[in-house]
C-alpha cells in the first residue's frame, strides 16, 4: 500500500464487515478491510501508514497509547473507532458514540429515565454507558461473564426484572455463531421496553427477533454500522455530509444483504420459480433439499426410511443453519422448513419470507418427496400447514400459473421493500 494513501479498518476478524462497502459508497477514497492478528498490531501502529482508518474489536482501547491527540469525547470515553493522520499526528475520535444516539433515535428508544442493563465490556460498551449517561438513563448496568469490579455476572443480570433496555455490545450472536442463543431472554424481564444490538451481521440477532416476539421494540447494528461510517467519513475527508446519506445507504445494503426465502408445500414450484428469480436478479440460487442431499451422500425418501422423520429434520436444521447465515441469496426451502419455529427464526435474522402458495391440486407429485406422495396426501399437509406458512411470511404470492410470470411477479415485489 503506498505511504499515508491507505483508507480502511482494522480488527482482529473482518470477514463478516460490510464497512467497505458503506464507506465506498460514502466517498470517492478506496477502503480497505485490514485484519490484524495481536502480533501484528503494535507494528502497525508503529508504522502508522495510513491516511485515515477505523478501528473495531479488539483495539478499541488499545489504539489510545499509539496517538498523538484523542478527542475530548473519545478520551472520556476510554475508546476510539476513528484514526486520522494529520501530518505524522495520529488523532482518535469516537464516531460510535453518535451511530449509537443515531439508532436510538431512529427506533423511538428512549433512555431518558430508564434502567438500562449493557452486556459487555469493551470498547463498544463503554461508548453506549456513555451514551446512556448522556440521555439520561436513570441507571446503566455493565453486565460480563465473571462480574465483579462493579459489573453484574449473567445470573446477577437476569435477577434484574425492572430492567427496561438492553443493548448487546458482545459478538453473541455474530455471524458465523448465528445459531447462539441470547445472553438474556427478553421474555423474563417483565419491564422491558426496548432491546438493542451492535451485531450487524446477521441483520436480525437471536435476541432482537426474540425481543419482538415479545413485542418489544427491537433493533440490530447495521444503522449504528452505516451513521458512526458517515461520522468517520467526514473527519477522513474534511467534509459535511447530510444525515439523509445513512438512510439511503442503509436501506440499499439491507436489501443488498437479505435473502428471498420461499417457503411453501413440497411441488409448489420453489425450487423452479427460485432458479428463475435468482437468475433474473443476478443472485446466487440455494436449493436446502439439493444441499441437504449432497451433505447426506442419500436421498430424503432414504433418510426417512433409514432413520426417520426426526433425524431429518434435524439435519434440515443444520443445512439451513449454514444456507441462511449469508446474505444475498434466493432460497428454496423444504416444505416441511416451518414445523420448527428455530427454523423460521433462522430465516428471519438475515431473509425475507416468501409463501409461494399453490393449489394442492396443482402440486406436483414425486415419489421422492415421503409426505406427499398423492394429491390426498399433499390435501392433508396443506390444510395442516397453511396457517404455518401465512403466519410466517412477510409476502404470498399465488403460484397457479407459469413459474416465469411468478418469478417476474416476484422480481418486481422486490424493487418495493
Amino acid at each position: 500500500m503506498s505511504e499515508k494513501k491507505f483508507y480502511g479498518l482494522i480488527g482482529e476478524k473482518l470477514g463478516h464487515s460490510f464497512s467497505k462497502e458503506i464507506h465506498e459508497s460514502l466517498a470517492d477514497y478506496k477502503y480497505s478491510l485490514c485484519p490484524l492478528t495481536r502480533q501484528e498490531f503494535a507494528p502497525f501502529m508503529e508504522r502508522a501508514d495510513f491516511a485515515a482508518i477505523n478501528v473495531t474489536i479488539p483495539y478499541k482501547e488499545a489504539v489510545i497509547p499509539y496517538l498523538a491527540e484523542v478527542d475530548p469525547r473519545a478520551a472520556a470515553i476510554g475508546a476510539v473507532n476513528t484514526i486520522v493522520n494529520r501530518g505524522g499526528r495520529l488523532c482518535g475520535y469516537n464516531t460510535d458514540f453518535d451511530g449509537v444516539k443515531y439508532l436510538l433515535a431512529r427506533h423511538g428508544i428512549e433512555l431518558a429515565g430508564r434502567r438500562v442493563l449493557v452486556l459487555g465490556t469493551g470498547g463498544t460498551s463503554k461508548t453506549v454507558c456513555a451514551v446512556a449517561e448522556a440521555l439520561g438513563a436513570a441507571a446503566v448496568a455493565v453486565v460480563s461473564r465473571s462480574g465483579g469490579a462493579g459489573r453484574l455476572d449473567y445470573a446477577q443480570a437476569a435477577a434484574a426484572l425492572d430492567t427496561q433496555v438492553i443493548i448487546n455490545t458482545t459478538p453473541n450472536g455474530m455471524y458465523p455463531h448465528n445459531g447462539d442463543a441470547p445472553l438474556l431472554d427478553p421474555a423474563a424481564f417483565p419491564a422491558l421496553e426496548a432491546v438493542v444490538d451492535v451485531v450487524y451481521n446477521p441483520l436480525q440477532t437471536n435476541i432482537v427477533l426474540a425481543a419482538r416476539e415479545q413485542g418489544k421494540k427491537a433493533c440490530g447494528g447495521l444503522e449504528m454500522l452505516v451513521a458512526q461510517a458517515k461520522y468517520a467519513a467526514e473527519l477522513f475527508t474534511g467534509r459535511h455530509m447530510d444525515d439523509a446519506v445513512i438512510d439511503d445507504i442503509y436501506h440499499r445494503l439491507r436489501r443488498d444483504k437479505l435473502n428471498i426465502a420461499l417457503i411453501g408445500m413440497p411441488g409448489s414450484g420453489k425450487s423452479t420459480v427460485g432458479r428463475k428469480l435468482a437468475g433474473l436478479l443476478g443472485r446466487e440460487f440455494v436449493d436446502c433439499d439439493k444441499v441437504l442431499v449432497e451433505r447426506a451422500g442419500r436421498q430424503i425418501s432414504d433418510i426417512f426410511r433409514e432413520d426417520g422423520e426426526d433425524a431429518f429434520r434435524r439435519l434440515e436444521s443444520e443445512v439451513l443453519l449454514d444456507v441462511a447465515g449469508l446474505g444475498g441469496r434466493v432460497i428454496a426451502t423444504g416444505g416441511g422448513i416451518i414445523k420448527n419455529p428455530a427454523n423460521i427464526r433462522m430465516l428471519r435474522q438475515n431473509s425475507l419470507l416468501i409463501f409461494l402458495d399453490r393449489a394442492p391440486e396443482r402440486q406436483a407429485l414425486d415419489a421422492g418427496r415421503p409426505l406427499s406422495q398423492s394429491t390426498g396426501d399433499n390435501m392433508r399437509l396443506y390444510a395442516e400447514r397453511y396457517p404455518i406458512y401465512t403466519a410466517c411470511a412477510d409476502y404470498r404470492l399465488d403460484n397457479n400459473g407459469s413459474a416465469g410470470s411468478a418469478a417476474a411477479a416476484l422480481a418486481e415485489y422486490w424493487q418495493t421493500v
